[in-house]
């Protein structure tokens, strides 16, 4: 009964200061509901590229070719080892009159074609296309695949690969360093909204240290001030952003139609099943560490009661 008379008695008094100083409050929410309003946006976006880039990477393939004069059955027994490798994810076969077509669709006038009859100048060209479930383990696959029996030569798309992991490097890097820089406001608000709830009933917190009160009864309420603000502050943005998550992807597909206009995004349930809780948790948690840290600061200091 205590506890929840202590918790009943911290929930009120944090609201009371929530209303009586409502200028910090609002300021704290807006600031709370900029910075993980932004956070969302640049979740879209890194989401988004990563979702690009793992499907560019399932386009990355290995060419491989067989020794002259190898049989069918050896390239099946061949393409079995490498589907069995673990970091394969499939491989398409071919055949050298498939290769043959391809090229004179491709590079040959139907005249040029035909002067070569029946004869197939790419006899010996027959083929896996092998891709891969991470592009970063290119150079594994290529040299397990080199040190198979009947394998001629392996073509690898290396500088590509590296291409797109650093592409996916420097994203997330740039991702961390907004996101700290977004928390860091965000708690800094926090920390002055509870930092004037704290000056605003010092005399009556100066009191309950004398009679005895616990440290744990005296930051509850500031606690509670700090986890509502971050709640309100984390619901606010995923409400908007909920709201306009097609909007945007219309937005850049249409002011960047030449570049995106093939691409597929990744639909809203997606996003969101993992930019929620996240989203709650980072609003919940500073909102929580900020003031449990700021007022934990004052009693220390004895800033509080003199």
């Amino acid at each position: 009964m205590r506890r929840i008379s202590t918790l009943g008695y911290s929930v009120k008094q944090g609201m009371k200061s929530i209303v009586h100083n409502r200028m910090y409050t609002a300021a704290s929410i807006g600031t709370m509901t900029a910075c993980l309003f932004l956070f969302g946006i640049l979740y879209f976006v890194v989401a988004n590229f990563r979702y690009l880039m793992e499907e560019a990477e399932t386009t990355v393939g290995i060419t491989v070719f067989f020794d002259s004069g190898i049989t069918e059955e050896e390239i099946g027994e061949i393409g079995e080892e490498i589907t069995n490798h673990e970091d394969v994810d499939r491989l398409v076969y071919l055949s050298a009159d498939e290769a043959w077509e391809q090229y004179k669709e491709e590079k040959l006038s139907p005249e040029l074609a035909a002067t070569f009859g029946n004869d197939n100048p790419l006899e010996n060209s027959a083929s896996f296309e092998v891709y891969l479930k991470d592009v970063e383990k290119q150079a594994e696959v290529v040299a397990y695949i080199e040190g198979l029996d009947g394998v001629r030569q392996v073509n690898d798309s290396q500088s590509f690969a590296d291409m797109l992991s650093g592409f996916n490097r420097l994203v997330g890097y740039i991702s961390a360093a907004i996101i700290l820089i977004l928390l860091g406001v965000a708690a800094f608000l926090i920390s002055t909204t509870v930092s004037s709830g704290i000056s605003a009933r010092k005399e009556e917190i100066g009191i309950m240290q004398l009679i005895g009160a616990a440290d744990a009864f005296i930051k509850g309420p500031f606690v509670v001030e700090g986890i509502v603000i971050g709640l309100v502050g984390a619901i606010l943005p995923l409400a908007v952003l909920y709201a306009i998550y097609y909007r945007v992807i219309e937005y850049i597909t249409e002011s960047f139609d030449n570049v995106f206009s093939r691409m597929e995004f990744l639909d809203i349930q997606t996003v969101f099943q993992t930019l929620i809780p996240v989203s709650l948790l980072i609003g919940v948690g500073i909102g929580f560490i900020g003031s449990y840290l700021t007022v934990r600061k004052h009693l220390r200091k004895g800033l509080i009661g003199d």
